[in-house]
């Protein structure tokens, strides 16, 4: 029988809690994975399958077995961890932009040592360091006697001390902040992967429990065909 038009149709009540909830804002506990069930079930052990619950209650459940599940295997409970059971039990991404966090906050120094960093590290800078050697030996040499650096090139040896003495800082400054990129890029692989795998492991747990049911269902559907072709038998004997 179909509702009146003037009727309020009464909101769904959570099964621990007690208060309504919106339509939208409801998990039924039957249709959650087994190992979420269960830990549920720990603390309110009187609740039915077919139990409503609020998808806040079940959200944090979620976190609490996903915490249990960690510390069981790694022996211990991480700031990454935490992480991942926050993203799982919001259901938020955790992937994150390492460039372009890294860019964003890179000071005028930092960027001015990586340029300095990538340019002498380059085939450009070879080749202008070779010339501008080249034709300080050359023009010194046509000089002879009234070059500003004759042999044995004193002051391009401490220009090259100085530039060497100079460039080496600047080039590990870009070393140490492409390190520390790396770290922040393997910490976020690490909370992507454990996600992942989490997940995944929550989906075949989830498909193993829908695949038993279906197959119950189709047992009992079975045996009600069983029941009605002994029952057709019986009538016609």
């Amino acid at each position: 029988m179909q509702p009146r038009s003037d009727e309020v149709v009464p909101r769904p009540v959570c099964a621990i809690t007690g208060r309504e909830l919106p339509r939208k804002a409801v998990a039924i506990l039957g249709n959650l994975r087994p190992g979420l069930v269960e830990r549920i079930r720990r603390e309110h052990p009187a609740l039915s399958d077919d139990a409503v619950l609020d998808v806040a209650q079940v959200n944090s459940f979620r976190r609490l077995y996903v915490e249990e599940l960690l510390r069981e295997e790694h022996g211990e409970f991480t700031e990454l961890d935490r992480q991942v059971t926050e993203s799982i039990a919001k259901q938020d991404t955790i992937a994150e932009n390492i460039e372009a966090q890294f860019d964003e906050r890179r000071t005028a120094g930092e960027r001015l040592s990586d340029g300095l960093a990538a340019f002498g590290g380059s085939w450009a800078f070879l080749i202008v360091f070779a010339g501008v050697m080249a034709a300080w030996i050359l023009v010194n040499q046509a000089e002879g006697e009234g070059a500003f650096d004759p042999y044995p090139f004193i002051l391009l040896n401490l220009v090259l001390s100085t530039i060497a003495a100079i460039q080496a800082p600047i080039i590990m400054m870009s070393q140490n902040r492409q390190e520390a990129k790396d770290r922040m890029r393997s910490l976020n692989d690490y909370r992507v992967n454990l996600k992942a795998e989490l997940e995944i492991r929550h989906l075949h747990e989830k498909l193993d429990h829908l695949i038993g049911r279906q197959w119950e269902r189709l047992a009992e559907i079975q045996q009600l065909q069983i029941e009605l072709m002994q029952e057709a038998r019986r009538s016609k004997g």
